[in-house]
């Protein structure tokens, strides 16, 4: 029998070795499977918890909503109650996992808390459809993992649609545990005020969120005037309401040496140090401080803007300041070093987009406060977050989208240390007297007692 040609001969072993590495793909992509499989329907024995806590957002993020949602659980477990924790790796505000993170899932004991971390897709620009889809592939992730049997299912929204999958779970599922929802933002406003979704958009937002919050045993919300909007908006019963507020997060310290502190960040003596901390996102519109600063540096002002932390528009901000003497980024920093930064800055700013005015109070306030300097706000003087400041008599207010009128007003604060000082103690005592947070805790304890009685 005649050989076949050298041609043919390596067809055959190529064959045979294509065979065999399909093989063992094959297996590989098997061993994945069930390995994902096992991982999902894993089960660690833990004591059921008194509440589940689900929502996108927790330590170690260090800015928006995981604050308040982490804070919140420990103070419980602190107060005897088993907590649990369904949420995400941390990825916000930059929107990029966490080194160290990243896996399918990941259980952790915090603080004597247990939470269970989830891997979900995590867009570079977190709009439109982009950020639809994170929030369902984590209520999808949520609706399948086990919760345990807690006494009560604290929802906090946002994330809106992840919140309404899990939802959906506990009505049609036989746990009669009460759920509450937890509002930080009003997300139907949020697409509005931004100017993020279309009119259809918009609808379909309002009805789920409207669903969301009339499903709920009760509705937290942070401030009144959320209150009002939850019970006009929605139709959600007065008795159904109960507000309580946000607490800074920072621990207190020592008063650092300011000099010593704008040293170590290259912040003159001589400059106004106007620092805006936190997200730099779409709702911020931080735009308008570019072009306050770029103001500040043609008329060679004392005047310099700082924007600390990062976010989906940081790179585009950047960008735009190239070349602009009066603007420093600086990325996020831990809380020792944050709490020193806002020490060491003469005014602290809360720069909103225009038309924002109700859909949230922005979370850099309480530490604001806390840091006993004045607060600069370029926002709809109707707002909300106007309210809070006149409400704490801690600082001034200009129109939103004024970059001349932003400056102005620095340069005001600035060559007015008398003015600082009274705006800077007026807020430390707002925070004292008003945004505590074993109040806080002490309300959740009530509000859990309750719903556990009612059901």
């Amino acid at each position: 029998m005649s050989r076949p040609p050298v041609s043919g001969r390596l067809e055959a072993l190529w064959g045979l070795q294509a065979a065999r590495w399909s093989i063992q793909g094959y297996r590989q992509m098997t061993t994945r499977i069930v390995s994902v499989v096992r991982a999902t329907l894993v089960f660690v024995p833990l004591p059921n918890p008194r509440v589940a806590f689900i929502g996108l957002n927790y330590h170690p993020e260090h800015t928006g909503i995981a604050p308040y949602t982490s804070a919140m659980a420990r103070g419980l477990a602190r107060r005897g109650h088993p907590v649990r924790v369904l949420t995400t790796h941390p990825h916000y505000p930059s929107w990029k996992v966490a080194p160290g993170y990243g896996q399918w899932i990941r259980d952790q004991t915090l603080d004597h808390v247990h939470v269970r971390r989830l891997k979900h897709y995590v867009p570079r620009k977190p709009r439109g459809l982009a950020r639809l889809l994170s929030e369902l592939s984590f209520g999808v992730r949520a609706i399948f993992s086990r919760w345990g049997h807690p006494e009560a299912i604290v929802l906090v929204s946002p994330a809106l649609f992840s919140s309404v999958l899990v939802m959906l779970r506990a009505r049609l599922s036989r746990s009669d545990a009460p759920v509450v929802v937890w509002v930080q933002d009003l997300y139907t406003l949020g697409l509005a005020e931004t100017g993020q979704g279309d009119g259809l958009s918009v609808r379909v937002a309002r009805a789920a969120e409207g669903w969301l919050l009339r499903s709920a045993d009760r509705v937290v919300v942070i401030h009144d005037r959320f209150a009002s909007r939850v019970r006009s908006d929605f139709r959600v019963p007065q008795q159904r309401i109960t507000t309580v507020r946000n607490w800074t997060h920072l621990q207190q310290r020592a008063t650092p040496d300011v000099a010593t502190v704008r040293e170590r960040f290259g912040w003159g003596t001589n400059e106004v140090i106007v620092l805006h901390s936190g997200n730099m996102g779409v709702k911020q519109g931080l735009n308008n401080v570019i072009e306050a600063a770029k103001l500040s540096s043609a008329r060679q002002s004392p005047v310099r803007f700082v924007l600390l932390g990062d976010g989906s528009e940081r790179e585009a901000l950047e960008s735009s300041a190239i070349g602009v003497s009066a603007v420093q980024f600086i990325r996020p920093l831990d809380d020792a070093a944050f709490a020193e930064a806002l020490a060491g800055a003469d005014v602290l700013l809360v720069n909103e987009r225009p038309g924002v005015a109700e859909m949230a109070v922005p979370s850099k306030l309480t530490s604001y406060f806390a840091a006993a300097r004045p607060v600069l706000a370029a926002t709809d003087s109707t707002g909300i977050t106007a309210d809070e400041i006149r409400a704490a008599q801690a600082g001034i207010v200009v129109p939103a989208g004024t970059p001349e009128a932003l400056l102005d007003a620095a340069l005001a604060l600035g060559a007015d240390p008398e003015e600082r000082r009274k705006f800077g103690a007026a807020g430390r005592r707002y925070r004292e007297t008003v945004l505590d947070e074993e109040h806080a805790v002490d309300c959740f304890i009530q509000i859990l007692d309750e719903v556990s009685t009612d059901d």
